[in-house]
């Protein structure tokens, strides 16, 4: 089986290797022929790479611990569920999704597009072709799947396997990993149309309405998997954050800064004609970026919980980021002159304007984290000596900006195009700084002394009331006109302008997680110990230590605490979190017991006894309003939807396309 699977590696190779000769040839010898074969080898391509991963996934159930990568991470008593989360849970394994990811996405492309932009589609093709070759080869000549374990003659006895790291043997880590790489991965189609479109100089705006959804749809795919990271961190680690300004979670939020850059500046080329420089940098940065993250977590460059350790991968990929940085700047700045924008900004005080700021804005914090995260690097290569840049350093830079971002989220639906007066600004302007002024006002009042929460919370409010008074005229103007009510107003705005309503929805799900993430400004911690049927006193809260018990299955010891958790002498609810050590790998993990409500979180974890075995320690936490991060994601996921689907506008213009329109009738389509 194993031959297969790696054979299976090899010959995928050898066709992607073919695509991307036959692609350029057949298009610079205009023969559509070799075009033809060079996408059916990425067809054929990404069902032997399908193939070679469902032997592993095989091999990782079933425990055949003659694989080194199998004997690795995975383990006889794991449950089904890890043993194939174990796919990814090692180098080779997490290399081979991300080779099956892209040649899916390559295969959908390639269909998708078989009887459209014919021009620019072999070097879309050689573009997916040539990334997904050096993933391929990595697998192929330097970090197999299916090396198998050899002593002599014979095969290396490894009992019933190590088994995966405790660490990610817990829900969130088993979807964690495929979105986030659904994310890099996808950030190769919206760079490759990019870069065939610059080199053949297609006419118009193509490339740009080809790769929109694309880029939202591995936008959403990035956020979630961000998202799932942080409540990883926050669930399982017991340290009571959920960002710790890790150099690889740090990786994961590079690449999407710039892509919300890009999704925000892609609207002035598509209306306006202008930041197509922008957009070329945005696009090609977020796949580079992308790339970056991968070769941080694959080559032990930086040290992270997250990170695999030292490997053989690491001149490869450190090549191929800068072969593909080098090779990309080249690109654009050869056809600069072709990315010329067709209109000038002419006010600052206008929506353009706004975009702008809100990309550069979005540049200085993606530098800001790309030079704290390889400033270390760096230094360790020049000094010799390790550098460390800690929290406080992200928080400083980091949330100026944020703070000035949600601003201009507020401020961009209340800016006109090309240019606002006064008079203008000023009406549009009073209801939504009335209440957030208002809301600062009252938090003052509350006893609320912090600068930054208090900015923080008067711009949100800010955000919202300007969002909302965008839905309340739009949803007033048609109510009025075609007397519904207001609720269906409401939708009847939203589906004639999905892409505009829908992004409000996107703003004002990132709102909310400001929110949430301005709560951590009013955190609780203490560390205590507790002896059974004793009460201790925290953040308005009273816990009770029930019991403690030791036990043991298949898989790992443990040790359990249950505490009752009271407020006001009133029961709430009883606190179950745990110590676990994992016979395999001889590693901890811990379980905590967290009661989530809108207004606060009460976390605590269970440390272990004290020297003498008579007390429990506990870290305690209060944690406000810190499950609206989490709940952010709903209206995040329901906004993105919604810019996803065509408007009303747009499916009457498309049906014009198609039709026609005669002089039978002009007035039945409306523009």
């Amino acid at each position: 089986m194993e031959n297969i699977g790696a054979l299976a590696i090899l010959v995928s190779f050898c066709l992607t290797v073919f695509a991307i000769a036959a692609s350029l040839t057949g298009k610079y010898t205009r023969r559509p022929f070799l075009v033809i074969s060079a996408e059916r080898a990425v067809y054929a391509a990404c069902a032997l790479l399908s193939i070679a991963s469902g032997f592993l996934i095989y091999s990782l159930i079933t425990g055949d611990f003659r694989l080194a990568y199998v004997a690795a991470h995975s383990n006889k008593d794991m449950s089904a569920v890890y043993k194939f989360t174990a796919w990814w849970g090692g180098q080779e394994g997490s290399l081979l999704l991300w080779s099956w990811l892209l040649s899916v996405y390559s295969a959908i492309i390639v269909f998708s597009n078989r009887r459209k932009y014919r021009e620019m589609m072999p070097l879309v093709t050689s573009i997916l072709m040539t990334t997904l070759a050096f993933f391929i080869g990595m697998i192929t000549f330097v970090a197999s799947p299916f090396k198998v374990l050899m002593a002599g003659k014979g095969v290396i006895d490894v009992g019933d396997g190590n088994g995966l790291s405790p660490l990610l043997q817990w829900w969130t880590m088993a979807i964690h990993p495929p979105f986030l790489y659904l994310g890099y991965v996808g950030c190769v189609v919206p760079f490759a149309f990019a870069m065939a479109s610059l080199i053949t100089k297609q006419p118009g705006e193509s490339w740009i309405h080809t790769t929109r959804r694309w880029a939202i749809v591995t936008w959403l795919f990035q956020t979630t998997g961000i998202l799932l990271g942080m409540g990883w961190a926050y669930t399982v680690l017991g340290w009571g954050g959920y960002w710790g300004w890790d150099p690889v979670e740090n990786a994961s939020l590079m690449p999407w800064i710039t892509a919300t850059a890009f999704l925000h500046s892609v609207m002035m080329q598509e209306k306006k004609g202008m930041m197509k420089v922008w957009n070329m940098v945005l696009v090609s940065a977020t796949f580079l970026l992308s790339i970056l993250g991968t070769t941080l977590t694959r080559t032990g460059l930086v040290s992270s919980v997250h990170a695999f350790a030292q490997s053989p991968v690491k001149p490869y990929f450190t090549t191929f980021l800068l072969s593909a940085t080098a090779l990309t700047i080249i690109a654009i700045i050869w056809r600069l002159p072709y990315l010329k924008s067709e209109v000038k900004l002419e006010s600052v005080i206008s929506r353009e304007s706004s975009f702008l700021f809100n990309n550069l804005i979005l540049l200085a914090s993606c530098f800001a984290v790309l030079w704290g995260t390889l400033f270390p690097v760096l230094m360790e290569a020049i000094t010799g000596e390790k550098e460390t840049i800690d929290a406080p350093y992200y928080n400083r830079v980091n949330v100026p900006i944020a703070l000035f971002l949600i601003f201009l989220t507020g401020v961009g639906p209340l800016i006109a195009w090309r240019k606002s007066s006064f008079a203008s600004l000023r009406k549009s302007f009073l209801l939504p700084t009335i209440v957030g002024l208002a809301v600062m006002a009252g938090l003052v009042a509350a006893g609320m002394r912090s600068i930054a929460p208090l900015i923080s919370f008067g711009l949100c409010a800010f955000v919202v009331a300007s969002i909302a008074s965008e839905f309340w005229k739009g949803s007033r103007a048609i109510q009025l006109k075609e007397n519904i009510n207001l609720l269906r107003a409401a939708y009847e705005l939203t589906w004639r302008n999905t892409r505009r309503y829908g992004g409000y929805l996107v703003h004002m799900g990132m709102v909310v997680m400001f929110v949430g993430f301005t709560g951590s400004a009013f955190n609780q911690h203490e560390t205590t110990s507790i002896g059974l049927n004793q009460t201790v006193s925290f953040g308005g809260y009273d816990f009770k230590l029930l019991n403690v018990n030791d036990g043991e299955n298949a898989n790992y010891q443990f040790s359990h605490a249950s505490v009752e958790l009271s407020h006001r002498g009133k029961v709430l609810e009883q606190l179950e979190t745990e110590v676990r050590s994992y016979k395999a790998s001889q590693e901890q993990s811990s379980i905590i017991g967290i009661r989530r409500r809108i207004n606060e979180d009460v976390y605590i974890n269970f440390a272990g006894l004290s020297q003498d075995n008579t007390k429990a320690i506990f870290q305690l936490y209060v944690f406000p309003l810190v499950t609206l991060i989490w709940g952010s994601f709903y209206i995040l996921l329901f906004g993105t939807i919604i810019c996803l689907i065509p408007g009303k506008v747009r499916l009457q213009y498309a049906r014009t396309e198609v039709v026609g329109i005669t002089d039978a009738q002009p007035a039945t389509i409306q523009h």
